[in-house]
Parts: C-alpha cells; structure tokens; sequence
C-alpha cells in the first residue's frame, strides 16, 4: 500500500509573525489526529522555514531521536550537553534526547533557512542523551537506537533508486520531482510505504529524496 501526503495537506503551525513556519506531517499539538500519530518509528517530520534572526528558544525534549536535515541556509544549534555547532546543507545532526535533554536552535545568518526535522520512538526509554554531526553524509545512516535507517537519494533526471525492501518505508522529496509507481511527487510531498517490493522512483527533474526504512 502506498499512501501519498502532498506538501499542502501538513498541518501548519511555527509562529509566521515571528519568521518561524511549520509544517506537520503528523498528527502534532493543535493538530490531533488519531488515525495519524506515527508510521513505524517516525513520530514527526516537520519542514521548517526560519527567517534571520529567528528560532527556537530553549526548549526540552525527552525519550526522542531528532534527526535535523538543513535543506538550505545555516542553522545554529546549542544543548544542554553542550554542543554548539552550525549544521549547513548535507550535514546529518542527529540529538539522542534520552531521560531529557534542552536545546535552542536558530538561523544566526543572514539567509533564510529551510530544514526538516524528524523524530523518531526509541526501542528503549531512558538513558543519558548524545549528539552526533555527520558533515557530507556520504548516503546512508544507521539510527539503531530506533531500528531505522536513513537514506539519502539525489538523482540526476530519468536516474532511478531501488526503494529498500522493509516492512516500512517513508519517501520524502526534499527538491525536485519523481515518479512513483503512478503518481507524481513534488518537493514537499512524501509517500508513506507498506508491504511493497521492488518499487524503484525515477526522476523526472533533478531530485534530492530521503527514506527511511524500518
């Protein structure tokens, strides 16, 4: 079964009068759904736009993976671990939340910034948090701690990518436009994936996609 969610159907949210604007793959604050609460382990996929100068103020997390992919622009991230680090375009973060952790993320340039943000259930609750940078993922990232993996596709036009053969399995188009069995999906839509095999997206402009299996 495949199950299509296009870029304008995720429930908005951020602060646009303070640069911040959000939008929701899943089921998340105001936005309750029950029939929409997770897909495997991914909790949250939340596309972020942020303006210069605005943010997130410190806030905490707990029993979470965060998995930040910066599409374009810098974004500034700082933790109660103690990491402070700027995450550009093809930089993997990745903040272990554990029995809780506080972190403040912000656009510090003078670019607006794009990046998707996604949250995935740990197998087990609890422990001490962790960071981790991955500068130039090279394509492929193992987040065991979840029993998932990402991996990140750019494909040139009419390149095709052999989809994983998992129980689940999420697409997520980043930029540009692929053809999916019988649909097309554009830049903000995603493709949620069960008991399929041999799928294989092709491009049909230059795309950049990322999936998760699990």
């Amino acid at each position: 079964m495949i199950r299509i969610q296009r870029a304008g159907d995720r429930y908005p949210g951020g602060d646009p009068g303070a640069g911040v604007e959000t939008r929701h793959a899943f089921s998340f604050g105001p936005h309750y759904d029950p029939d929409n609460l997770r897909f495997g382990p991914l909790l949250a996929v939340n596309e972020e736009r942020l303006a210069p100068g605005a943010g997130f103020d410190e806030h905490p997390h707990s029993h979470t993976e965060i998995i930040t992919w910066v599409v374009e622009g810098e974004l500034t991230h700082r933790d109660t671990t103690g990491h402070e680090t700027t995450v550009r375009p093809g930089d993997l973060q990745h903040l272990s939340s554990a029995a809780g952790v506080r972190h403040v993320e912000r656009n510090a340039g003078p670019a607006p910034l794009v990046f998707l943000q996604m949250w995935l259930a740990p197998l087990e609750p609890g422990g001490s948090p962790s960071y981790g940078l991955v500068r130039g993922l090279p394509g492929r990232y193992a987040l065991p701690a979840a029993a998932a993996t990402l991996h990140v596709h750019r494909l040139a036009r009419h390149e095709e990518a052999a989809l994983p053969e998992a129980d689940t399995v999420y697409v997520h188009v980043v930029r540009g436009e692929i053809r999916l069995a019988d649909e097309t999906l554009r830049e903000g839509d995603a493709a949620r994936i069960t008991a399929e095999r041999s799928l294989r997206p092709q491009a049909t402009a230059p795309a950049e996609l990322l999936v998760w299996e699990a």
